[in-house]
């Protein structure tokens, strides 16, 4: 009686365990596992206002994370001479509580010892971590104002070879270029910043949350010209070079793919977008729809939850002539974004590029290049990441429309939309592409 109470018991136990991983759950950066260390300038160049100017910054920032054991830790060092550790990773497990500590920092002053602080940061916080293991991501962002007094380059490649990503955040006229470089990342294009001062460190703050929210979600990178994107090629994520039959693309040096009736693209979304997405990104198909692909309506890219439910979606209507976006919302089930102009030539049976840049409140629709139209996009929810990952499928069924895809991707650079060209396409006249003497594209 005792041994079977006991397998009941077990059985139990496994049936619960085995329910909580088939729950659907939501993912992006708000719950992006972080490790973020904050090392802040107290310096006597700061002054008083100033350094509070910079708290309220790191309030604003740090507010799209959700703060727990389970998501992001916070750690702040505030320095001058030497290093202080005002706030340890782990110490604070909410949002509320993380705000009100930053809050009561009190300034030091003193003077610049930037390199000293990076030093502190990977030798005794980032270590202190209870969750070393299990972290994805350890971001350092190192806010300053002027020229550090000691040396920064020895500090900062220790941080970048314990697997550190390092931003530099300068203020102010009197920082040096060359430090700042020194001390982020590369490239420097992506993690070093400017702000005129303080006062205006505000307008830089989307730039540092889109950032950060990059370096959380978006771990693979894009080989391009001159420079490798952040971003999910999904041509190679979705399988669709091994499933399709390859055939020629817009130009001689391209190769596309047909998807036929009998192709099935589909992935298991936690493979594709295993911390969600990013709140701007740009979405990028070169297409030739023909036939039944020019004619009906379905999803050229769909993210659906595990109840099928859409959570992002690229759709497109051949009777109609309209392409539609489809996201998350905080208010309703979902919105849809329904861009009704000048999208007819997409369905001529010709080779097009399509590209949607997707930001906070705002969706931008491209067609070869060129501006289209401008859309409204409200509040949008992280997406459920335990459900499939399609590509041209009828809305509301497993089917497949049978499409020619030559490129799709997603950066996570919304900048990249100013960079991507339509290259591909043989009757766009870029000056970009002109300039480069080169056909070719990446």
């Amino acid at each position: 009686m005792l041994l079977w109470s006991m397998w009941s018991a077990v059985l139990l136990l496994t049936s619960v365990s085995s329910a909580e991983e088939e729950e659907d759950v939501r993912a992006g950066c708000s719950t992006a596992v972080n490790d973020l260390v904050y090392i802040v300038d107290g310096s006597w160049s700061v002054g008083f206002g100033d350094f509070d100017t910079a708290k309220q910054w790191l309030i604003n920032i740090t507010s799209q994370f959700d703060i727990s054991s389970h998501y992001s830790q916070v750690a702040v060092i505030q320095y001058s001479d030497t290093p202080r550790l005002e706030i340890s990773l782990g110490h604070h497990q909410s949002g509320a509580e993380l705000i009100q500590a930053i809050r009561s920092v009190n300034y030091m002053g003193g003077n610049t010892q930037t390199g000293r602080a990076i030093k502190f940061a990977v030798d005794h916080v980032f270590p202190s971590s209870q969750r070393a293991s299990k972290v994805k991501n350890r971001i350092a962002v190192v806010v300053t104002d002027g020229k550090s007094q000691d040396d920064v380059v020895d500090a900062s490649m220790e941080a970048r070879a314990q697997g550190v990503t390092v931003f530099a955040v300068g203020v102010g006229s009197e920082i040096t270029t060359s430090e700042l470089v020194s001390i982020a990342n590369k490239p420097s294009s992506t993690y070093v910043l400017y702000a005129e001062d303080y006062t205006n460190i505000e307008r830089i703050r989307d730039s540092m949350e889109q950032k950060l929210c990059e370096e959380s979600v978006c771990p693979t990178r894009i080989p391009v010209a001159s420079r490798d994107e952040k971003g999910f090629e999904l041509m190679l994520g979705l399988n669709i070079l091994s499933k399709s039959e390859k055939i020629p693309g817009s130009l001689l040096t391209e190769t596309a793919y047909l998807l036929s009736t009998s192709t099935d693209i589909t992935e298991k979304t936690r493979e594709i977008f295993p911390e969600g997405l990013p709140p701007s990104y740009v979405f990028v198909a070169t297409i030739r729809l023909k036939g039944a692909a020019a004619k009906l309506t379905y999803d050229l890219w769909r993210v659906l939850s595990k109840d099928k439910e859409i959570q992002v979606a690229v759709s497109l209507s051949g009777r109609d002539k309209t392409v539609v976006f489809t996201a998350t919302s905080r208010m309703q089930r979902q919105q849809r974004v329904v861009f009704r102009d000048s999208f007819q030539t997409l369905y001529d049976g010709k080779w097009h590029q399509l590209k949607l840049l997707v930001q906070p409140g705002q969706v931008t629709g491209f067609l070869d290049d060129e501006l289209i139209q401008e859309m409204s996009l409200g509040p949008v929810e992280p997406i459920y990441i335990n459900g499939a990952t399609q590509v041209a499928k009828k809305r509301g069924t497993d089917i497949t429309v049978p499409v020619e895809i030559q490129k799709l991707r997603l950066y996570c650079d919304p900048h990249q939309s100013e960079r991507e060209t339509a290259c591909e396409i043989y009757s766009v006249d870029d000056e970009r592409v002109s300039q480069s003497n080169y056909r070719g594209c990446f």
